[in-house]
């Protein structure tokens, strides 16, 4: 098309210069084609033969490929939980296209447009009617405000959970530390012995950020309360006018009885749960994954005495450098993604009016 256009104008007198400035290319481009029109006619606007080897695979069937990469393989009835390159090549064989791309051809195929079929991420989309309601108290209480007023000097939010499950384990053999030279990195010995598990509950002053935990031999009513008894008999939180525990939906915590019992034994204490699926809003799993990564991976601890007294140290080791957290999701951001949900799942809960 574009050929033809630079000949037509050509005919009508048109400059190569001219041309070059209506159709956006360059001056050389318009000149080529009208001395290839007027030296071979209507064949010179053709494709000239090219040097090296020709294609081996037409254009349909590399769109064939990358179209099968984009479709479920129970969609062809392959029993896959996802493609891999060998697996697109073969059944590409079974299919009868002659010659079979080879696994890196396909690969370098969907290399082309980014595709790759072997990768999987997960979500899940949120069914609490009152999702965003629920989401925005919260928010709004990490951007010290509570029902559109500024939170006082004298009130505090917390975020806390528990980490539970968290296992002592005491390696085979030492732990080797790192030296110099390449590839000589901490080396951990695979095996293990099994020395129990325990769980880690905590607490975390949002804007203070300060961490307040305590070990169990297990999650319940009775260790939550514990930590509540621990946190709220200590200062500023014992003469706080207000502080705001947000906690998820988990059974220690669960419901309107737990918001009860915190309120009955500490008046200016409110329970704020978050919706269901919404851990992610909860800024105490963000210390969990920190202490995670700093102390329990990797791990060798001789006992659970010795794991919790490690947590606790840690803790301390924390608090004493921690600055809050750069927390950047808002009230705007929230009503954004429910939005986007939406459009893929009309049930999706409606955002929440700023």
């Amino acid at each position: 098309m574009l050929r033809s256009r630079i000949v037509l104008l050509a005919a009508a007198g048109t400059a190569n210069r001219v041309i070059a400035e209506r159709l956006g290319v360059c001056e050389d481009t318009a000149r080529k084609w009208r001395r290839r029109y007027c030296e071979q006619g209507m064949e010179g606007l053709a494709d000239a033969p090219r040097a090296g080897r020709p294609r081996l695979f037409p254009a349909t069937v590399v769109a064939e490929v990358k179209a099968l990469a984009c479709e479920m393989p129970a969609a062809s009835q392959t029993p896959l939980a996802r493609w891999t390159c060998p697996e697109l090549a073969r059944h590409a064989a079974a299919s009868g296209i002659v010659p079979a791309p080879s696994s890196s051809t396909v690969r370098r195929w969907l290399a082309a447009d980014v595709l790759k079929p072997w990768q999987h991420r997960s979500w899940i989309f949120p069914r609490d009617p009152h999702f965003a309601l629920k989401a925005s108290r919260v928010l709004d209480l990490y951007q010290r405000e509570w029902e559109g007023a500024p939170l006082g000097e004298d009130e505090y939010v917390l975020s806390a959970d528990e980490k539970p499950g968290v296992q002592a384990r005491m390696r085979i053999h030492l732990p080797l530390p790192p030296g110099p030279g390449r590839g000589r990195g901490m080396r951990i010995e695979s095996e293990y012995h099994r020395l129990g598990t325990l769980a880690y509950l905590a607490a975390y002053d949002i804007h203070r950020a300060h961490v307040m935990g305590r070990c169990e031999p297990t999650t319940g009513i009775k260790p939550f309360t514990a930590l509540v008894d621990q946190v709220m008999q200590s200062e500023p939180y014992a003469s706080a006018r207000r502080v705001f525990w947000v906690v998820d939906n988990g059974s220690s915590h669960r419901n309107w009885a737990a918001a009860a019992r915190l309120s009955n034994a500490y008046p200016n204490a409110q329970m704020v749960h978050l919706p269901i699926h919404a851990s992610w809003l909860n800024q105490i799993e963000v210390y969990f994954s920190v202490i995670q990564r700093k102390l329990l991976t990797p791990d060798d601890f001789e006992d659970l005495e010795e794991l919790a007294t490690q947590i606790l140290a840690f803790e301390k080791h924390y608090n004493a450098a921690a600055r809050p957290f750069d927390w950047r999701f808002t009230r705007t951001d929230l009503n954004l993604l429910l939005t986007r949900i939406r459009k893929h799942d009309r049930h999706a809960p409606h955002p929440q009016a700023a």
